[in-house]
């Protein structure tokens, strides 16, 4: 009976991302540029044509200004084999430079099968085995795996928004699970692949480097072992850029595409720090973009430091999950270009602590799907927001102890209190987004102050999650 639920657990969050892309996605019915489905469905359109030496440059073919490929080399390949299936199925969907804003009905149903099948393929199967190395009864991890298969997040950007985000999560979460697991190569290739799938993932990356090298300059005999994680992981990225290393130019092009400086610090409202202090300081009017870049740079640095070094001292399994927390909740607040639909990988690491600290990651759930709101009013979501939302909420509920039996009863009530008023602000604010008109003069008071209130939050959790690493009752003890 147990490993049917199991198994019922798995194909109801299935079910909820099928009915989910039933809505609408990112620039539907909204040419010329259309939208983020749009971009997925040109980079199949362009890699299914032309060599992958052409797939970054500007050219009559390939018009950089219209959905440019932005993502590292795995991405594009991802993209060629979708092309070439699209093409296998009707040629029409990426027929060259004559397929711009294709939209029907049978095309949509293949765009959003190849981001289940990914999901499917590459996400649950990481997430399962993340439980399945827990020692918990077979209840306790089918409880926990409903808690992260059924967030909001995950489910909303993928299948309506539409992205392919569960892959980059799906390798990363591999790689935890191999390195939780001792097989450090393993895991080492499995992050690399997520790496070379979204630049994003350096939000994780720190950790994975500190971890590993704190791991092997514990005993000289490991000494080895480093070097052969450095030849790991040089192969893996070499096999990804092989097609782009005929030339510096080439590296240069693909590295100026992925990183695409000229952008600027934000581009829409987004809950991160410089967005939130833009209100009061009008940091693009003040510096040039090479001197935001800078400041970006070093603030983030200055923000790692502390939870970077400790887990290279103290390289620890706990550790490393919570210092995955702290490095990508501080690029989400402080680093260059930071989209809203970039708090996914915070809410990945989140994910990885549901068990030890439920209360904070719950919250942190639900604020960083409130801090999405205005992605979703505009790609007309808000109803599938708001029914995964209680969906999740109930599932939480029903799951998880959220008041741990540590806690006092005094502070379980006073930091419930705070939570509930929390959730209530955001809720306020929800309903104020969607039926109150902001005045003319303000025309995006609400997404700022979505931005600034969410902010406020994951600066709270960063501080939490920074005592949670450096209070850890493990932090002296070393891995075996």
């Amino acid at each position: 009976m147990k490993k049917a639920a199991y198994v019922v657990s798995l194909f109801a969050a299935i079910l909820v991302r099928w009915l989910v892309s039933l809505h609408k996605y990112s620039g539907a019915g909204k040419p010329p540029m259309f939208g983020d489905y749009e971009a997925q469905r040109h980079w199949m359109e362009i890699t299914y044509h032309l060599p992958p030496q052409q797939w970054y440059f500007n050219s009559t073919d390939n018009n950089l200004l219209y959905w440019g490929l932005d993502y590292p080399p795995l991405t594009a390949f991802h993209s060629w084999l979708c092309g070439v299936i699209a093409n296998k199925i009707n040629p029409s969907w990426v027929a060259l430079n004559e397929s711009h804003g294709h939209e029907s009905y049978t095309h949509k149903l293949f765009m959003r099968y190849t981001v289940l099948i990914a999901d499917v393929a590459i996400f649950f199967p990481a997430v399962v085995l993340f439980f399945a190395q827990q020692k918990l009864q077979l209840t306790d991890k089918i409880r926990l795996l409903l808690v992260v298969l059924m967030y909001p997040g995950f489910i909303l950007i993928d299948h309506g928004h539409f992205q392919y985000n569960c892959v980059s999560l799906g390798f990363a979460l591999f790689g935890v699970v191999w390195i939780s697991a001792g097989s450090h190569l393993w895991g080492s290739i499995c992050f690399s692949l997520a790496l070379n799938y979204k630049q994003m993932e350096l939000y994780h990356a720190l950790p994975f480097f500190c971890y590993l090298l704190g791991w092997c300059l514990q005993k000289w005999a490991r000494i080895p072992q480093l070097f052969k994680i450095a030849a790991t992981v040089l192969s893996t990225f070499l096999v990804c850029w092989l097609p782009f290393l005929r030339s510096k130019e080439m590296v240069l092009q693909v590295l100026h595409r992925v990183f695409p400086l000229a952008r600027g610090l934000y581009e829409d409202k987004v809950a991160n720090v410089w967005c939130s202090l833009s209100v009061i300081i009008k940091l693009k009017q003040l510096f040039t973009v090479d001197q935001l870049v800078l400041i970006c740079l070093l603030s983030t640095l200055l923000c790692l430091l502390p939870s970077a070094i400790h887990l290279l001292c103290f390289p620890t399994i706990r550790n490393f999950r919570i210092s995955l927390v702290n490095s990508s909740l501080v690029f989400f607040l402080f680093s260059f270009h930071v989209h809203e639909k970039s708090i996914l990988l915070p809410a990945l690491a989140v994910s990885l602590l549901v068990r030890e600290h439920p209360f904070w990651c719950v919250w942190f759930y639900f604020i960083s799907i409130f801090s999405m709101l205005p992605l979703f009013i505009k790609d007309d979501l808000v109803v599938a927001a708001a029914a995964t939302t209680a969906l999740h909420a109930l599932i939480c509920t029903t799951c998880l102890r959220i008041n741990v039996a540590e806690d006092n009863q005094k502070w379980n009530k006073a930091k419930t209190t705070v939570m509930k008023l929390s959730m209530l602000g955001a809720i306020f604010l929800t309903m104020a987004s969607l039926t109150v008109t902001p005045p003319l003069r303000y025309p995006d008071l609400f997404p700022v102050l979505i931005s600034i209130y969410s902010c406020a939050h994951f600066v709270l959790f960063l501080i939490v999650f920074h005592y949670f690493q450096f209070h850890s009752n493990v932090s002296s003890k070393k891995v075996q």
